[in-house]
């Protein structure tokens, strides 16, 4: 199998042997793999026999000096989300594909973590591969195109969403809109509003991701 284009930091695992699970990272518009590397080391914590990967957007992030994004967002109508998603998509499939062929792991031992843009990113990718990862998690981010999910939706993992309700940049709304959305496709999902927090990771959705992950891979 050819390298996937996508490249970025890895972490672990933890243990020094061979992984027995794959979690992989996806940042937010103007960031890059470092931004969310840097948690792995605290996830290690519950899955110490995890490589984390945290992929590189491919595009330099439009109206900024720095950083990456999956897709642009200067127009962000519902309609140019829907196709940024959907046009980022193969990208990040083929670094999935590539990396649990390589490490000899299959969907199930799997795990998708998207921050913001990249939540739009996991959300989508995570309900239409071919075999259902163990669980999508998405803080700060919102679904894409919830009208389509009924017809395209292929899998059925877990999903953990978390939001601020004090989130500046992608509003709080988004979590009620994608809790129902998902819940109508038959998805088992958790929805966790933060009082106070606004467009970030806290330490109360670290330890979430903890819960749920050690849930999903059996760890205690």
């Amino acid at each position: 199998m050819s390298e996937p284009q996508l490249t970025g930091p890895s972490y672990g695992p933890a243990m020094g042997a061979a992984p027995k699970q794959l979690v992989v990272l996806l940042h937010g518009r103007g960031a890059d793999g470092n931004d969310l590397i840097r948690l792995a080391p605290m996830l290690a914590a519950t899955l110490p026999d995890a490589l984390f990967l945290a992929p590189d957007a491919p595009h330099p992030c439009d109206g900024a000096p720095f950083g990456r994004q999956w897709f642009s967002l200067i127009d962000r109508s519902p309609e140019n989300i829907a196709a940024g998603v959907r046009a980022a998509a193969p990208g990040i499939d083929a670094f999935l594909d590539y990396h649990l062929a390589r490490h000899d792991l299959s969907d199930a031992q799997l795990a998708l973590f998207g921050f913001s843009q990249g939540s739009m990113m996991a959300l989508h990718v995570g309900l239409r591969r071919s075999a259902a990862p163990a669980a999508v998690l998405g803080y700060s981010g919102m679904l894409a195109a919830p009208e389509s999910l009924a017809a395209e939706i292929t899998v059925r993992p877990p999903v953990l969403l978390v939001h601020g309700e004090e989130d500046e940049v992608v509003s709080y709304t988004a979590l009620a809109i994608a809790e129902t959305a998902l819940r109508n496709a038959g998805i088992n999902v958790e929805a966790v509003s933060c009082p106070g927090l606004g467009h970030g990771i806290d330490d109360d959705g670290i330890a979430r991701a903890d819960v749920m992950l050690a849930g999903v891979f059996g760890r205690p």
